[in-house]
């Protein structure tokens, strides 16, 4: 018999706001963080708008011999897992036998794209003796494990787009084992580097001006980055330390499309939400409220769309449906944890986040997609959705505690 899961604590840094309250005060007021991209010089980038963090001195939160070990996104990682425990009312000593599992797309690329600047333009000769440490992609994990205290299972998932759901999916199986009772899990990715942004321009899925999840003129994503972290614990646990549960984790799902590297498949997303109903014991009427992967892009939206209709059939129409990627950004490796804690939040107090910038539906789109502000509704269950590039599904179901 497994464990129930419940979650206990929530932390992020986004371009809606540097701490949880404030990325959920901005969702909610439909506030939308999409701004010209800044930081980058250098001519030819055709990448104009982008959602980027605000305000953000790395020297505020981490001191000057922390700095030197730490790319950006393991910073956010940190940032992020020190709200999520403060939220969940953890010490060390409850921490020292827990699980980290954090998920990241990109991995430190400030750290590689510094590194090739100097070697390849400024012509150093050696690299800084530090590189390997803070660039590697499990980087975040460890440091999350270090300066936490957390001495149980710590690895990094890396599955594109889905790796935070990913992670979270991975932290939850290790409760219901009974390997560990609590666990901090999620997702981080800074993705902000001229080599990076090259390399997504190519692909020509990106906005030139915002991002419209699910209308007419949609006309791409928009880049984000952040992190989003969550305290699990068996539901067990959490009660013998009388722990809040913002909500409770009951069903994961994933799959692959085994199908194109980047063209999403209808079928691979649809058995990543049964999964993920089955796993939870729940008939698809049971959900009220769907966190959509919801790019922006042509092709995820209409097959998103398909999918959550093939999977939920008549009570699809009945089903409130919003991208939350409208306002933050598409963080890529960070996005579905941020995501997974606008869900929760929505659960637990019964607001639905809208999906921003919305101008009409477009042909194939005709969900109840929460357009442009947010709206009260009492919330029993719901699921938030990610898709990755490579096809790689990876989808959670939380009950309202």
């Amino acid at each position: 018999m497994t464990r129930p899961v419940a979650i206990t604590g929530l932390g992020s840094v986004s371009a809606l706001g540097l701490d949880t309250a404030s990325f959920w005060q901005a969702l909610v007021e439909g506030d939308c963080a999409i701004a010209p991209l800044v930081g980058f010089s250098e001519s030819g980038l055709r990448m104009p708008m982008a959602a980027q963090l605000k305000n953000y001195d790395a020297a505020a939160h981490f001191s000057a011999e922390q700095l030197p070990l730490l790319d950006r996104f393991s910073q956010l990682a940190l940032i992020a897992s020190r709200e999520a425990v403060a939220d969940a009312g953890l010490d060390r000593a409850l921490l020292s036998s827990a699980a980290a599992v954090v998920g990241t797309g990109c991995g430190g690329k400030e750290t590689d794209e510094t590194t090739y600047h100097q070697l390849y333009r400024q012509g150093k000769k050696r690299a800084h003796p530090f590189t390997i440490p803070r660039g590697m992609p499990s980087a975040a994990a460890s440091q999350v494990s270090m300066k936490m205290g957390i001495a149980g299972p710590v690895f990094t998932v890396s599955s594109a787009c889905a790796s935070a759901n990913h992670a979270i999916a991975q932290a939850a199986l290790l409760i219901r084992s009974g390997m560990v009772d609590v666990a901090l899990a999620g997702g981080t990715d800074a993705p902000f580097t001229f080599g990076l942004l090259k390399a997504w321009e190519a692909l020509r899925v990106v906005s030139s001006d915002t991002c419209r999840p699910f209308s007419h003129d949609r006309s791409g994503l928009i880049l984000g980055e952040g992190a989003g972290m969550v305290v699990l614990e068996s539901e067990d646990h959490a009660r013998r330390r009388g722990a809040r549960i913002h909500a409770r984790l009951v069903g994961c799902g994933m799959s692959s499309d085994a199908g194109h590297i980047t063209d999403p498949s209808v079928e691979g997303a649809a058995r990543a939400m049964r999964a993920a109903l089955r796993d939870a014991g729940m008939a698809s009427e049971g959900v009220d409220y769907v966190n959509a992967h919801g790019t922006g892009t042509q092709a995820n939206d209409l097959s998103e769309t398909a999918a959550i209709r093939d999977v939920f059939g008549p009570h699809a129409d009945n089903l409130m449906v919003s991208s939350t990627k409208s306002a933050h950004g598409h963080a890529l490796g960070g996005s579905g944890a941020l995501e997974l804690i606008a869900t929760v939040l929505a659960v637990a107090r019964g607001v639905i986040p809208p999906t921003v910038n919305f101008s009409g539906p477009a042909e194939g789109c005709d969900l109840d997609y929460v357009p442009n502000q947010s709206r009260e509704s009492a919330v029993s269950a719901a699921m938030s959705n990610s898709f990755a590039f490579g096809g790689l599904n990876a989808v959670l179901v939380v009950r309202r505690n």
